[in-house]
């Protein structure tokens, strides 16, 4: 089974809410109105999340096309 991972980079969110209202499932606007990966832990500077779908890759998908910023990265988890 191909898994994938998800990273965000939370600390360079400009506060636009487009992945929230996307992908709803995975991302909502924490306290602080910024992007949180939902489920995520925190790597560094980073925020990941592990997936196991096709499905999952192409919900997240529309969440990264949509990032004006392109802080949302999905790679192949070896």
């Amino acid at each position: 089974m191909v898994k994938y991972k998800v990273t965000l980079l939370k600390n360079e969110c400009i506060m636009c809410g487009a992945c929230a209202a996307i992908c709803p499932d995975f991302f909502e606007m924490d306290e602080d109105n910024v992007s949180h990966l939902k489920n995520s832990i925190q790597n560094g500077d980073k925020w990941e999340l592990i997936i196991n779908t096709e499905n999952e890759k192409a919900e997240i998908q529309e969440a990264v096309d949509a990032c004006p910023v392109d802080i949302i990265k999905i790679e192949e988890e070896n």
